[in-house]
């Protein structure tokens, strides 16, 4: 074996020395010669060689010598003394200070050869097996490092599931120290809930696959208070094969687990989003209630245990009367925590197998499932009504609201999720038409009302082109002088089969649709064209009356549009009065001050219709330039006899003096409430009394010959 191994010569006898780096040469080594141990040392202080031939007799400074600097300056080269030297003192003394062997002069060329090749075998089987700790070493130290520096728990169980290793993050991770658990069972940190499951999965699954499997475990925190936390552990069987064993026959061999290695990677910060997005997919998140998708998902379930177990589910369409005025006149933030409190409510009024669910906006839907009978459904739709009758406290506002509510029940009302959902919906609407604050069974009869609906829109659409809608105009009459002063604008469709409708039948309609402010405008040039023609005629003080839809007047350009109308029609700004809700005005106060004000620059005058009915503060009529207040019918009908108190229409009229406003009554009917109201001092009287809203000519006809007579009966 030489492989160019590097062989240092020393002597001090030239000749020797030459002789000797020959014969190494002609083997193939690589040699350096030093002649004396002076130059030994230089040539060992610079190289690194593989070997070195060393005489121990030299002038300069001896073989022993050179060996000491070699173990001073820690040159762990090996060695063969090669010296006439025959002593056992100084072949002992050259042993004992490292030296590979021990070689006679004269020698024999073959036995140093021999001796060479030895030193040289053990000189390459040192370094190798130094490599190979140094590899082991580093290598150790690198899966200690990956180990321990690991994101997840590194464990091992031995056969009977206690922990036989850890790395340190089950201290970061879960609080325990290495120490503590070494020994006990795995169960000491699997969270209590799913012991079970953690049993099956180490006593069962770790006997029957084979190769690596996952699953995910809760584990508890060393801390009492903390709550567990969500790991994904990944197991690797570490197997024993039995047919090493000699007392086996081969045919009985097979692979036994012994143990098993495994991580444990913390999830629970991807658990929670992924829980916060599922919640944020089926729920609400202002209320926290499940949301439609929801909603429709359990009444899916429902519907399908109810066919199997031929029982009854019940679905409830609620819808919060009076919410936008309260939205409008308090925000948008005393709206939230409105429906915050009204979904607080409702929870209380149902069972926990029930599902509330926000429908959207101020809609919610409420499944009953596993109802006997309609009864059941009766009994929490009363609930429900009676528990939001009681006032909510928001701030400093007391604030009321009601419920409509429409039921649906399978599988009379439908079989569907579907058909559920909106025979409740149709159901309620019909509430909503009767007044508002109660609830509905859906019946056939409404199915039929939904379908007249479809053509009825159908219809609609067509009646602008086809020239359908007619004015019809109702007095409005001075209480003292009995003499016309004013005709509201009332729209009526001439339905080409079903004859007159009143508005009360497509005005609805026509608001869902979008189509009202087409008809408003149309009913705003119809009636200045023809109501400008009796002003010509010798009417110059008669005012026209219009009503308004919130579509028209939250447009931006609704005052450029009124005047433009105006200005076409060729009709005197003053002798019109539009008519607007408070709803509509508190929408958006601080715009409407602005519309209004340039309205009333030009000359015109605006009332407020349906005053008193509106939720909200008077504070606006301060800062409008309202003209006139007109009293809903409601009020009205209050009034049984001249000697009966309404005290709302005392309110309203006493403080419509105060603010030096026009009051007109609406809804005036009898002799009564006439006689009443011209007592109490209102100024203008509206009703059927002085007769219904008739076509133009019979509106001029009643305009000519005035009401004396009437208030004169």
């Amino acid at each position: 074996m030489n492989d160019k191994a590097y062989i240092l010569v020393v002597d001090d006898e030239f000749r020797l020395l030459k002789s000797l780096e020959n014969m190494l040469l002609n083997q193939g080594y690589d040699v350096k010669s030093a002649q004396g141990g002076l130059q030994a040392c230089e040539q060992l202080s610079e190289n690194t060689f593989d070997l070195v031939l060393l005489d121990l007799n030299m002038a300069d400074m001896n073989g022993h010598q050179v060996m000491d600097f070699m173990a001073r300056k820690d040159i762990d080269t090996a060695t063969i003394v090669v010296s006439g030297e025959s002593s056992f003192t100084a072949v002992s003394k050259a042993l004992r200070r490292g030296a590979y062997d021990y070689i006679k002069k004269p020698y024999n060329p073959e036995e140093m050869l021999s001796t060479i090749d030895n030193a040289l075998q053990k000189v390459m089987l040192e370094k190798a097996h130094t490599a190979m700790q140094s590899r082991l070493k580093k290598s150790e130290e690198l899966h200690r490092y990956i180990v321990n520096s690991s994101p997840d728990i590194v464990f091992m169980l031995d056969q009977k599931g206690c922990f036989t290793f850890l790395n340190s993050k089950i201290e970061s991770l879960l609080g325990y120290k290495k120490v503590e658990l070494i020994g006990k069972p795995y169960h000491t940190i699997v969270d209590s809930a799913d012991i079970q499951r953690a049993n099956y999965i180490f006593d069962g699954q770790s006997t029957n696959k084979s190769g690596a499997w996952s699953s995910e475990i809760r584990l508890k925190a060393k801390k009492s208070g903390h709550t567990a936390r969500h790991f994904e552990i990944t197991f690797f069987p570490i197997e024993s094969n039995a047919k090493n064993n000699k007392q086996i026959h081969p045919e009985q061999s097979k692979t036994r687990v012994i143990g098993t290695y495994g991580t444990a990677r913390d999830i629970t910060d991807r658990k929670e989003a992924e829980e916060f997005i599922n919640f944020q997919a089926y729920h609400d998140l202002l209320t926290r209630l499940p949301n439609r998708a929801l909603f429709k998902d359990r009444l899916n379930i429902s519907l399908a245990q109810a066919k199997r177990n031929k029982s009854g589910v019940a679905v409830m369409f609620l819808d919060l009367d009076r919410f936008k005025i309260v939205n409008d006149t308090l925000g948008h933030s005393m709206g939230d925590r409105l429906l915050q409190s009204v979904a607080l409510r409702l929870e209380s009024c149902v069972r926990k197998c029930d599902t509330l669910s926000r429908f959207g906006g101020d809609e919610f839907t409420l499944l009953l499932p596993s109802i006997s009978s309609a009864e059941d459904a009766r009994t929490i739709a009363k609930k429900v009504i009676s528990t939001l009758k009681e006032p909510f406290i928001l701030g400093e506002h007391e604030v009321f609201v009601g419920v409509s509510i429409g039921i649906a029940i399978y599988p009379d009302a439908g079989c569907t999720v579907d058909e559920l959902i909106q025979n409740a919906d149709v159901a309620m609407y019909h509430v909503k038409r009767r007044g508002k604050d109660g609830y509905q069974f859906f019946s056939d009869t409404m199915a039929v009302n939904t379908s007249n609906r479809l053509s009825l829109e159908r219809d609609l659409r067509n009646a602008l082109d086809k020239d359908e809608f007619r004015v019809f105009y109702q007095p409005q009459i001075n209480a003292d002088s009995g003499k016309v002063v004013g005709m509201e604008a009332l729209v009526r469709w001439q339905h080409p089969e079903r004859g007159l409708i009143y508005p009360g039948e497509f005005i609805p309609l026509a608001e869902e649709t979008r189509l009202m402010s087409d008809i408003n405008d149309w009913v705003l040039m119809t009636a200045c064209k023809e109501v400008k023609g009796w002003i010509d005629n010798g009417h110059s003080d008669i005012r026209l009356s219009v009503n308004f839809s919130p579509l028209q007047v939250e447009h931006p350009k609704f005052v450029h549009r009124l005047l433009a109308r105006l200005r076409q029609a060729d009709f005197p700004p003053q002798n019109l009065e539009i008519e607007l809700t408070e709803n509509v005005i508190m929408n958006d106060l601080e715009h409407m001050v602005q519309k209004l004000n340039l309205l009333a620059e030009h000359g015109l005058r605006i009332a407020i219709d349906d005053f008193g009915t509106g939720y909200s503060s008077l504070n606006y009529l301060r800062k409008l330039p309202i003209h006139t207040l007109k009293v809903d019918q409601s009020f009205i009908h209050d009034i049984k006899d001249s000697k009966n108190e309404a005290c709302i229409v005392n309110a309203i009229v006493s403080m419509a003096h105060g603010l030096k406003l026009n009051i007109i009554a609406e809804g005036v009917e009898t002799k009564a409430q006439l006689d009443y109201l011209k007592q109490l001092g209102c100024h203008e009287i509206q009703g059927f009394y002085f007769g219904r809203a008739e076509p133009g000519y019979k509106a001029l006809e009643l305009i000519n010959q005035g009401c004396r007579h009437q208030l004169a009966c």
